[in-house]
């Protein structure tokens, strides 16, 4: 049980029978009356700072619902403390107001947030954890009701939501396979309960906790669990081929019994053939990996080349052709929909799910999907534990709270706290988040549960080396111009917009050292919502840079063509199909073959063309989407990628050069990226750059700058307006 403050006051007040009694503390004295209030402020704005940049998960709402109950509780205290004087009461009560109009502009951001300002809402076990940590945190002694709180009983839902239930599909084969095997085995290993056990920490909120120790990279140490040496003789590789030692140390572990990984590999490290051969230790058969469209077809000849014994079956479509006897299941994230209800009766004993990243955003249905299935899995298998992998090299984009979904996914948290097995890890440290050494030891214990994290540049050490050069280009045609104009533009009409907020708020003084940081992002943020909402007819961050990518298109492919002269093939990345299509013709024009590789091609199609770039001497250009091709291929047979167009995520861009730097490349492989100099094209340039620092301290834990979690597109934004305001 967490330890109280000592109590100072004698009793607690009628206004403060939902709250806690407060005792003097050694803060400053402007916090002495109310050491909540700095607390409150503290999480307010933690919680605003996630809503501006659209990533206001499950924790930060119930965090947003504790900060409303506790603003109206400790209002009504600070009223009735006859203790306060009339002057220190009008200064608390203004600065409580201050955090109740954070949360009102927090509201107007996410309407959704709206519900939970209601009195009643901050009654979930979570939210009443977090408010009586954030209690005794101020100093305050609660009653031991309020000490000990216990969890509702868990709700069970069905592998298929009710608005996905007329899109269930039952192919033929699959009915055959039901009818010869009408049950499961059954698992005799959980018929008998386990009893419930109460541990120390149980009644602490821990998901926060867990999440900034990976945030700040406590510990110090590289985000990868200890591994088994490397044995002695290789018994897994089939026959003429051969694993490498980081990939046997991983198999070793999942021989020893360990069954749910984060395998966080580096791109280009081999964690397709590592997750397959780890299916064949397991006996995790059958088996459903659930893949990018791009790579289904890869993922089937993977398991042939790795696994020869097993049989795999691609699903497509309504999955008319699908092997129901296969071993392996592959099946892509954009169907998975249709096909949950099968899927989820056939007794699987293992789930692999290729750039987890992609399920990040917990209230996609893909990811509720994915989630749904991992859950059944679990269920099913009770007694015996299933194989779940997690496959992605880029597990953080913009904010360590994209580990949730991927954490909820393999078991080791609910969303809400860890699950059995990590809170015994965290039990066992004998901490608790008050106590700064928790959190090196709260990531150890994360890591121990299955985060595998290798370097190319620590395992492959014959890998060449990688570079990313900027080639800088001048747009000075009238399309450049014009460009340059609407940038003004924009700039000036955020400065407009951040003008009129300064004029308005007649209670706050109009002198600054420099510009209202908060009402720049708030402008930039509304800014940005509006963009997404109005499309592609308007001119606007987006419209700009595409237009910017289209003014490129032709000094890019220029350079590729100058550079596949001199190196041999090259890979083109753009993120427009317009672009693309430039490209092409320029190409085209220039005697030059090539091959596409885009979005809305067949998955045949694709693979067709990824084979013909690797394996045929005359092509010599790949023309690849960012989004469609820079996840899963292997397209080393080139050794310099020409990036035509900027991502607005560094993950996006590391996923593209590691098309061509991965095991089997024996080349220097450069990148090329185009910049448009001038533009806010070398701000977005700057920005993902500044965007690695994240995964540099989380997961390898490097002592890096800790970059803004706000997006790309609204820290361009916010740039844009400081530009503007400066130049007035």
């Amino acid at each position: 049980m967490p330890p109280t403050a000592k109590q100072s006051k004698p009793s607690r007040t009628k206004a403060t029978s939902h709250g806690a009694r407060r005792r003097k503390t050694h803060t400053p004295r402007r916090d002495d009356e109310a050491p909540l209030i700095p607390i409150l402020a503290r999480k307010v704005r933690e919680t605003e700072a996630k809503a501006q940049k659209g990533k206001l998960g499950p924790t930060n709402r119930v965090k947003f619902q504790v900060i409303a109950f506790l603003v109206r509780e400790e209002r009504a205290r600070v009223k009735a403390d006859p203790e306060i004087t009339d002057g220190a009461r009008a200064e608390l009560l203004k600065r409580l107001d201050g955090v109740a109009t954070i949360l009102a502009k927090t509201a107007a951001r996410d309407t959704s947030l709206i519900q939970l300002l209601e009195v009643d809402q901050a009654t979930s076990p979570v939210a009443r954890r977090m408010r009586r940590d954030w209690l005794l945190e101020s100093g305050a002694e609660l009653a031991p009701d309020e000490l000990i709180i216990t969890a509702d009983a868990p709700v069970v839902s069905s592998v298929v939501p009710a608005a996905l239930a007329q899109r269930q599909v039952v192919p033929a084969s699959i009915e055959s396979r039901q009818m010869a095997n009408p049950f499961l085995a059954p698992r005799f290993a959980s018929a008998q309960a386990a009893e419930p056990v109460f541990r120390r920490l149980d009644n602490w909120e821990l998901m926060s906790p867990l999440y900034k120790a990976f945030e700040q990279g406590a510990g110090g140490a590289a985000a990868s669990m200890a591994l088994p040496p490397v044995p002695e003789f290789d018994h897994l590789s089939p026959k003429g081929l051969e694993i490498m030692a980081h990939q046997a140390r991983f198999l070793e572990s999942v021989r020893a019994g360990h069954r749910s990984f984060l395998l966080a590999d580096e791109p280009g490290l081999g964690k397709t053939a590592q997750s397959l051969i780890a299916a064949s230790v397991a006996n995790a058969y059958p088996l459903l990996a659930v893949v990018p469209n791009v790579v289904k077809m890869n993922w089937a000849r993977e398991v042939e080349r790795w696994t020869p014994g097993r049989r795999a079956t691609v699903i497509q479509g309504d999955g008319e052709d699908v092997d129901a006897f296969a071993d392996v299941f592959i099946v892509n994230y954009e169907i998975l929909d249709r096909h949950l209800a099968w899927l989820g009766s056939i007794g699987l004993r293992g789930m692999v799910i290729d750039e987890a990243h992609f399920i990040k955003n917990l209230t996609s249905q893909r990811s509720q999907n994915v989630l749904a299935l991992a859950s059944r899995i679990r269920e099913q298998q009770s007694g015996t534990e299933p194989l779940m992998l997690a496959l992605t090299g880029t597990p953080l984009i913009n904010d360590v709270e994209d580990f949730d979904a991927i954490w909820r996914f393999l078991g080791w948290t609910n969303g809400e706290k860890p699950g059995p097995e990590l809170m015994a890890k965290l039990d066992a440290t004998g901490l608790t988040p008050a106590d700064k050494a928790f959190y090196a030891e709260a990531r150890e214990a994360v890591i121990s549960m299955g985060i595998v994290r290798r370097k190319k540049k620590d395992v492959a050490t014959d890998l060449p080396d990688k570079l990313v050069a900027d080639l800088p280009v001048e747009l000075d045609d009238e399309f450049g111009r014009s460009i340059r104009d609407a940038e003004r533009e924009l700039g000036a009409r955020l400065a407009a917009r951040y003008r009129r907020i300064i004029e308005a708020r007649g209670d706050r003084p109009n002198v600054f050292d420099g510009p209202d940081e908060d009402i720049i992002r708030l402008v930039a943020q509304g800014e940005l919502e509006e963009s997404k909402a109005q499309g592609s007819g308007a001119e606007n961050v987006f419209s700009m840079v595409r237009r910017i990518g289209q003014a490129k298109a032709g000094l890019a492919a220029d350079y590729a063509v100058q550079l596949q002269r001199s190196v041999g093939k090259v890979v083109f990345f753009a993120k427009h199909i317009d672009v693309m299509d430039q490209a092409e013709s320029a190409f085209a024009a220039a005697g030059l073959r090539t091959v596409s590789i885009r979005g809305d091609q067949t998955t045949l199609a694709r693979q067709q063309a990824i084979d013909a770039f690797n394996g045929d001497p005359g092509v010599a250009i790949a023309v690849c989407s960012l989004t469609a091709a820079g996840v899963g291929l292997n397209l080393q047979a080139a050794s310099n990628v020409v990036l035509a167009e900027l991502s607005w995520t560094a993950a996006e861009q590391t996923q593209a050069i590691d098309r061509v730097h991965r095991i089997g490349q024996d080349e220097p492989v450069t990148a090329w990226r185009i910049i448009a100099a001038h533009t806010i094209d070398t701000k977005i340039a700057e920005l993902i750059d500044s965007k690695e620092g994240l995964s540099l301290r989380a997961l390898d834990g490097q002592a890096a700058d800790a970059a803004s979690s706000d997006s790309v597109q609204l820290a361009a934004l916010m740039h844009l307006l400081r530009q503007a305001l400066g130049a007035a």
